[in-house]
């Protein structure tokens, strides 16, 4: 499985961006798609997680602010950030987890959130 991710950039505090990550290879066996964030000089965190049956969960910090979506046709998970806050500058990383539990992770796009 291999994870494109684009969609990353500044933005001014309270505006929004909508990340992109296109799955590909053996992308039947995907079971989990998620993201994650990891700012400058901490460690990676959870931001949204959702199943194979749209089931979705959310970091405490982002909730409310931020929705995780996945379209099965085009092996592709979103993510929309509103709302964005300069806390929320990362680089932030695709990630699927298939039926057999392996993880694969996509290369990171930065978002900066800044005036």
């Amino acid at each position: 499985v291999q994870l494109q991710a684009s969609g990353g950039g500044l933005v001014q505090p309270g505006g929004s961006l909508r990340l992109s990550c296109a799955a590909s290879g053996y992308t039947y066996s995907i079971n989990v798609l998620a993201w994650y964030r990891q700012p400058p000089g901490k460690q990676r965190e959870l931001v949204a997680a959702i199943s194979s049956g749209t089931s979705a969960n959310y970091g405490d910090s982002v909730k409310g602010r931020f929705t995780i979506s996945r379209d099965n046709a085009k092996n592709t998970v979103y993510l929309q950030m509103d709302s964005l806050k300069p806390e929320d500058t990362a680089l932030y990383y695709c990630y699927a987890r298939t039926s057999s539990t392996n993880i694969y992770w996509g290369h990171g796009t930065q978002v900066t959130v800044s005036s």
